[in-house]
């Protein structure tokens, strides 16, 4: 059965990997802004220059995961959130292309509803719920 885990694992990598290279976006203009990439459990993490910069001035994150990608502000951050992000790198594996259409639906549906875009979005309550140590929001 170790051949079916590894297939099935090789095959959430491609179907994730459109999500992946949107993430790989932020590799060169982070490293020449003076940020710094990281290769941890299986997925590549870039942090500070553009990273920062986006997650600070557009999202108000502290990290964000596209694909195998997770951007974070430093590598404090990507330590604090790595737990959280891969529950959305084994979403992205389920959902693949799909995901950050399915997860603005779920932003809007949310705010359609008079809740939180963020923090009541079907993905986000996933990941809370399924971090190490789980966190309470």
């Amino acid at each position: 059965m170790r051949w079916f885990h590894v297939a099935g694992r090789c095959l959430g990598f491609v179907w994730a990997l459109p999500n992946s290279v949107l993430g790989c976006l932020f590799l060169l203009p982070s490293w020449l802004g003076g940020g710094g990439v990281r290769w941890r459990q299986g997925a590549l993490e870039i942090y500070g220059g553009l990273a920062r910069w986006f997650l600070e001035r557009i999202c108000g994150a502290e990290a964000m995961t596209l694909g195998h990608v997770i951007v974070g502000r430093s590598t404090a951050a990507l330590d604090y959130c790595r737990s959280h992000e891969h529950v959305h790198i084994r979403q992205y594996c389920r959902w693949g292309p799909f995901f950050l259409p399915a997860y603005g639906l779920c932003s809007l549906w949310a705010w359609w509803r008079g809740q939180h875009p963020y923090y009541d979005n079907w993905f986000e309550k996933q990941a809370y719920a399924n971090s190490d140590p789980p966190y309470d929001i």
